[in-house]
């Protein structure tokens, strides 16, 4: 079909990247951003072959490979420091064709921003409604509580403030709000959304680079998970993942990992040293245990977390939202109408997310969650005398994807 004029809601990566895709399919497009200033802020995201296909189909891979670090070394560890998994990066390059990226969230969402025209992202637009029109588009009602004064408006974003219209209306909504999307309660209203998936986690950059023996890991404890990837500057983001009540909150973050860690193995306690105390952030982790009946609403879809979020336990959340984003616009140039794109893109998008949210969960419940210690010793046992190609191939089922093309 030929291309209209689409609305994206939430300039995130899955919505960053959507409008690059249909920018690219001939769409005219414009994202709506709820910050009134997209900052550079986030810690780090692993990027698999799938990730990274997805961004070179978008025309952007090139640039992403030259802010990203390869992670060749590393694996999963015991507290005590001995290897459960060794990864060997590699042979999964070698299987894969592409190695797994370690990247700042920021370095990635400057890539996509630099993709799309600065008058397409407009900032300080928080949508409150989507619904279908009787012309065969849909409509958004917003309001712009951030952009009170001029200061607080983008750069890229000179409209004057007065002209900020309460509704817009397209042929097509992509919503990609997140996680806790808004739009999806009001298109869904009696799905249970998204609850908490029993986990908490802590994540930093460090404050310098840090010599590290290693590109990537994970070590499994007692109910907790600590993890490092590294990044082309030197620098390295850690995350703790905690299994702990929703809602509590540390007075001194740091201080509470290094209690939490100590005599876990090094470089852990390298890696919390190198931190700032006000550069820890912590956020409960949820999930959509339910799936949604479907990823449209009529000239509406859903796309990233708002549509199937995940555990981070595979390190998918990003990918399939890069994922999302080229099927759908692959969808719309292929297909004769809007109406079967999206029936295409429901099809297609609902069976790959359920399957690898499924997986998610499973993988954090034989990991980070295991709090019995005969089930630890025998996990750890089991995983020490695996051989590294099922180990490997177990790693790349995940990651086995093609994009579609968007010609």
């Amino acid at each position: 079909m030929g291309g209209g004029k689409a609305l994206v809601v939430g300039g995130g990566i899955g919505g960053l990247a959507a409008a690059t895709d249909l920018r690219l399919v001939g769409w005219d497009v414009t994202v709506l951003e709820r910050s009134p200033v997209l900052a550079d802020v986030g810690g780090g995201i692993s990027l698999h072959a799938n990730g990274v296909r997805a961004l070179d189909a978008l025309g952007v891979g090139e640039a992403v490979r030259a802010a990203a670090r390869p992670q060749y070394t590393g694996g999963t560890r015991a507290p005590d420091g001995s290897w459960l998994i060794r990864m060997d990066g590699k042979a999964i390059e070698r299987a894969a064709g592409v190695p797994v990226l370690g990247v700042r969230w920021s370095a990635l969402h400057r890539v996509l921003r630099a993709a799309l025209p600065p008058e397409c992202l407009l900032t300080g637009r928080e949508v409150t409604s989507v619904e279908r029109t009787g012309r065969a588009g849909a409509q958004v009602s917003l309001v712009s509580p951030a952009r009170t004064t001029p200061e607080a408006r983008s750069e890229a974003d000179p409209a004057p403030l007065e002209a900020d219209p309460a509704q817009m209306e397209a042929d097509l909504v992509v919503v990609a709000d997140g996680v806790h999307s808004r739009l999806r309660g009001t298109l869904f209203p009696h799905h249970p959304g998204a609850v908490y998936s029993g986990s908490t986690v802590l994540r930093a950059v460090t404050d310098r680079p840090i010599a590290l023996p290693s590109d990537l890991e994970l070590t499994w404890g007692k109910g907790a998970e600590f993890g490092h990837i590294t990044f082309v500057d030197g620098h390295a983001e850690w995350h703790a993942v905690l299994t702990s009540p929703p809602g509590v909150r540390y007075a001194d973050a740091l201080a509470a990992m290094r209690d939490r860690f100590a005599g876990w193995h090094d470089p852990i306690p390298a890696l919390l040293e190198a931190t700032r105390p006000d550069a820890v952030l912590h956020h409960d982790i949820h999930e959509l245990v339910t799936p949604l009946p479907c990823f449209t609403a009529g000239p509406i879809a859903l796309l990233g977390d708002a549509a199937h979020a995940m555990t981070p336990n595979l390190g998918q959340g990003a990918g399939q939202a890069l994922e999302d984003a080229t099927v759908l616009a692959a969808a719309l140039a292929s297909e004769p109408t809007l109406a079967s794109a999206l029936a295409h893109y429901d099809t297609v998008r609902r069976h790959r997310t359920r399957t690898l949210a499924r997986a998610a969960r499973q993988a954090g419940r034989a990991g980070h969650r295991l709090t019995n210690p005969t089930l630890i010793a025998l996990r750890d046992t089991a995983l020490r005398l695996t051989p590294s190609r099922p180990v490997i191939s177990t790693f790349l089922r995940h990651t086995r994807w093609t994009p579609p093309s968007l010609g």
